[in-house]
């Protein structure tokens, strides 16, 4: 099972992160007049209209994506893969909840509905992680 939801997870951060850079509605929106400053502007928008992404958000999509397709090639690593994710989801959500460090200094817009789904994400990878035993898969 560990193995089966991190090839899913992979794939569907694999594809946020590609939408992410797509630059035109509905996929992505600008960012509303009240939308946090970013210094680190590039490609700041809004996926779907509701989560805040820039392009290194979306680079870091990315890489979870990769890493929850690679890692799902055997128990131990699929495994391995939700522990590293419910602390690095989890670090974000906490950031995200924090409005003078949800934006990690201007840098990555973490706050509003990406911080919840950061946490949901987080305490999906917690129970993956920790609370489900391993067993060799076929």
């Amino acid at each position: 099972m560990v193995q089966q939801l991190a090839r899913l997870f992979g794939a569907v951060y694999l594809i946020v992160g590609v939408l992410g850079f797509v630059p035109f509605a509905p996929i992505t929106t600008p960012p509303p007049p009240d939308a946090d400053f970013l210094v680190l502007s590039q490609l700041y928008r809004y996926l779907a209209g509701l989560f805040p992404v820039n392009a290194i958000h979306d680079v870091v999509h990315l890489a979870i994506g990769i890493w929850g397709l690679v890692s799902s090639r055997s128990p131990e690593k699929a495994q391995a893969f939700w522990r590293g994710a419910a602390i690095v989801l989890g670090i974000f959500a906490i950031l995200g909840f924090i409005p003078t460090l949800s934006t990690v200094f201007g840098i990555v817009p973490l706050g509003g509905y990406d911080a919840w789904l950061h946490a949901a994400s987080a305490l999906l990878a917690i129970y993956l992680g920790w609370g489900v035993r391993v067993t060799q898969e076929a």
